[in-house]
């Protein structure tokens, strides 16, 4: 593991940190809005809010279990990336969070709740986009689609992907969560926008060559 961590690049980790930090930004709009989370970030929301803990701390705990799943079952996908979205991304939406409301306070009207939905579904896709396409590590959660793939590679990655998401937007129902627009606008269309992110951005992003030394 600190040999994947050590060859990966400078460009590489900033592109990461800077993806993790927009996608905080993009689950913090979600949650804005009212409208219901990626389903995740509703499940965990969902999870803190009964169980008295604060988001950003109860995600760390849940991380921590899957870390454990993944150290075991798919440590190839381990990373700096990993330690930054399972520790950092919590507190990252918990101040964007805070931000917005302090700036704007919770909206009001149904039409200004789905332009919110739709800002934080572009911001989102980006910072998943610069996340996952660094290459330096996935997120604990995230890896959980890929080990399965890994072993039970006749099934395609969507329907694992398909299976852990609905799994969670079912607890995410019975922990009391939101399950609406939010939700079905982060399962059908987050994919689309990331890939439009990965091919017009990111990916040129990484292809460019520093001024020296790269």
């Amino acid at each position: 593991m600190k040999g994947y961590i050590h060859k990966a690049d400078t460009k590489r980790l900033i592109i990461m940190v800077f993806g993790n930090v927009f996608l905080g930004m993009g689950i913090s709009i979600f949650k804005l809005s009212g409208m219901g989370n990626d389903p995740f970030s509703g499940m965990v929301m969902a999870l803190a809010d009964s169980s008295g803990i604060a988001y950003a701390n109860f995600l760390i705990l849940l991380n921590l279990v899957l870390f454990g799943i993944e150290f075991i079952t798919g440590r190839k996908y381990i990373g700096a990336g990993t330690f930054v979205n399972a520790i950092l991304l919590g507190y990252i939406a918990t101040f964007f969070h805070s931000t917005w409301l302090n700036l704007w306070g919770e909206p009001q009207l149904f039409w200004q709740r789905v332009v919110i939905v739709a800002i934080g579904v572009v911001v989102c896709s980006f910072g998943v986009s610069m996340y996952q396409t660094s290459d330096v590590g996935i997120a604990p959660y995230d890896s959980l689609s890929l080990i399965m793939r890994d072993n039970f590679p006749k099934i395609s990655y969507f329907w694992h992907r398909m299976f852990t998401d609905a799994l969670c937007a079912l607890i995410c129902f019975l922990a009391g969560g939101i399950i609406g627009l939010g939700t079905l606008v982060s399962v059908f269309g987050l994919g689309p926008i990331i890939h439009f992110f990965d091919v017009n951005f990111t990916r040129k992003l990484l292809a460019k060559k520093g001024s020296k030394g790269e």
